[in-house]
């Protein structure tokens, strides 16, 4: 969890991300947004709906706009790209104890998931990206998308992540000329973290 504090945006409007990534990619300033960000949170009342200091949603919804310029700018490539996988964070498992029966495999490093829950997040995600073909990861970690990816060779990336970890793994995809797509957390933490189906879906 690189954030130092924790956020949940799953009460957010979707169309407000939309929006301000439209905006700022059409102007060209994803770079420079942080004073215009400022008024939209007020607008939006993004403080109010996740409980976070003007400072912090400020620089969440930077890393989120990044995240979605890159995503834009990738996106031509990674459709190009033939063999593809896909990174989930372990801690949108359902239970984070014996409860889940995804076994650990040291040498990938990932879960493999057992499918033990039909509701939980990550079982969903599992099934719908081996159905169109992915190799799937759950990972405890950003570290462990370099190591799989010495590993096994792929032209293209899905990443579920918060925006720091992305930014993480950017750094590696660029560094072994791998196309990515990033689907951002919605909430953080060490456990119960969420995203969107439907997001991850369009991604794939």
């Amino acid at each position: 969890m690189p954030y130092k504090f924790t956020f949940d945006l799953s009460k957010v409007p979707k169309f407000f991300f939309k929006e301000v990534t439209r905006l700022v990619y059409k102007k060209g300033v994803h770079k420079k947004i942080g004073y215009a960000l400022q008024d939209v949170i007020k607008k939006f009342k993004i403080q109010e709906a996740t409980g976070l200091s003007l400072s912090d949603a400020v620089q969440l919804l930077e890393d989120f706009v990044d995240m979605e310029v890159r995503n834009i700018l990738e996106k031509e490539r990674f459709k190009k790209a033939k063999e593809r996988a896909l990174f989930l964070p372990h801690c949108s498992r359902k239970y984070m104890d014996s409860r889940c029966k995804a076994r650990f495999e040291p040498n990938l490093p990932s879960y493999i998931c057992a499918h033990c829950s039909p509701d939980c997040l990550i079982s969903r995600a599992v099934s719908i990206a081996e159905k169109k073909g992915y190799d799937v990861y759950v990972i405890p970690g950003g570290s462990c998308v370099y190591k799989i990816l010495k590993l096994k060779r792929y032209d293209g990336v899905v990443g579920v992540a918060c925006g720091e970890e992305v930014k993480l793994a950017g750094e590696v995809l660029s560094k072994m000329n791998v196309a990515g797509q990033a689907v951002p957390l919605l909430r953080n933490g060490c456990a119960n973290t969420f995203f969107s189906i439907e997001t991850l879906m369009q991604a794939l």
